[in-house]
């Protein structure tokens, strides 16, 4: 049971981090467009930096998932 729900937890978290990496590739798409038109792209590139850290959270407890299902 308590693997069960950890799997659930698990594929949650999964779907999260490809949601997220979709998201990082636009955010990255935004800011090279806004670069090409000269325009400024700090604020776009905060948000980017914000966005890849919340994903490192998220990979890192995929990680810790993985490990307490192969107890």
């Amino acid at each position: 049971m308590f693997n069960e729900a950890l799997l659930d937890e698990l594929r949650q978290l999964e779907r999260n981090v490809v949601e997220a990496e979709l998201r990082l590739a636009e955010q990255e798409a935004l800011i090279v467009d806004l670069k090409r038109q000269h325009q400024d792209a700090s604020s776009a590139q905060a948000e980017l930096e914000i966005m890849r850290e919340s994903q490192q959270q998220r990979q890192q407890d995929r990680q810790r998932l993985l490990s307490l299902l192969q107890r």
